[in-house]
């Protein structure tokens, strides 16, 4: 399996004369690209690690599969006679007559700035995830203020190379239940999203969900698409993060900074 880091040779400089030769550890970015039945689907820029879960959980948040039955196999891909290529991921699906490769292209957002209308994009997520459904699920105010202690102590890849986003899961008492890290903020998610695939935990109805950078469209779409009723952002979110998580019933925190927080939507789910 490939590293996620790399170490490079840099000269460090400061307010010192002197020049310090030393090394650098960097996070790695390759291409990763997901196949379904052997047609490239998409193409996504990640840290090499947890590539199974990060297919599956990109394809459980576009709603190709909804249960571990859905996938026969997961299979690197590579010319005959050759080792297969660590950047090719075929999913081979147990039903893949079902799939409507028309509509899924079209109906497949990338990117939170891509420019399509807000409106159509909201009721377009909404007739694959309803709005979430646990409206009783509560979390204390010093349980979320206890959460980015708890995620910094377990990055090891950022204490490494401070070049990695970081998506986490906890229950109600805080306790961290799964935590990936990757070059990019919807990977991580999705990675994280793979490995509750993976362990039959979907829903994800009674967890939290912590980023550690700023919250978009996109990653409203995927936590959504898993009906976590509570996104907890350590920056900001973004305006059509904040439209879409009123409309979908989410609770959404952004700028959790020690013993202070912005609730967005969703305020009754935090106790005081």
């Amino acid at each position: 399996m490939k590293q996620p880091s790399k170490s490079f040779s840099i000269q460090r400089h400061s307010s010192h004369p002197e020049v310090e030769e030393t090394d650098d550890f960097l996070a790695i970015e390759e291409p990763l690209e997901i196949r379904i039945d052997g047609k490239s689907f998409a193409v996504v820029m990640r840290t090499p690690g947890h590539d199974r879960e990060l297919a599956a959980g990109f394809l459980w948040s576009e709603a190709i599969i909804r249960s571990r039955d859905d996938i026969l196999d997961m299979i690197r891909c590579g010319k005959e006679g050759e080792s297969p290529n660590e950047n090719v991921l075929d999913i081979i699906l147990a039903n893949p007559e079902a799939l409507d490769w028309e509509k899924l292209i079209r109906n497949t957002f990338t990117s939170s700035s891509c420019g399509i209308c807000s409106k159509a994009s909201i009721d377009a997520i909404h007739q694959k995830f309803s709005p979430v459904q646990n409206n009783y699920f509560q979390v204390s105010r010093e349980t979320i203020y206890s959460l980015p202690e708890k995620l910094r102590a377990k990055q090891r890849m950022f204490e490494q190379t401070g070049g990695l986003h970081a998506s986490a899961l906890f229950d109600k008492t805080g306790q961290l239940n799964v935590l990936r890290e990757d070059v990019g903020r919807h990977n991580a998610l999705d990675k994280v999203i793979g490995s509750s695939f993976f362990r039959n935990e979907l829903p994800l109805e009674n967890q939290i969900l912590l980023v550690s950078g700023r919250v978009s469209f996109e990653l409203m779409q995927k936590a959504l698409s898993c009906q976590i009723p509570v996104i907890v952002a350590i920056s900001a979110p973004s305006s059509l993060a904040v439209q879409f998580a009123k409309e979908s019933g989410q609770t959404l925190i952004g700028f959790l900074r020690g013993e202070k927080m912005n609730v967005y939507s969703g305020h009754s789910r935090i106790s005081l």
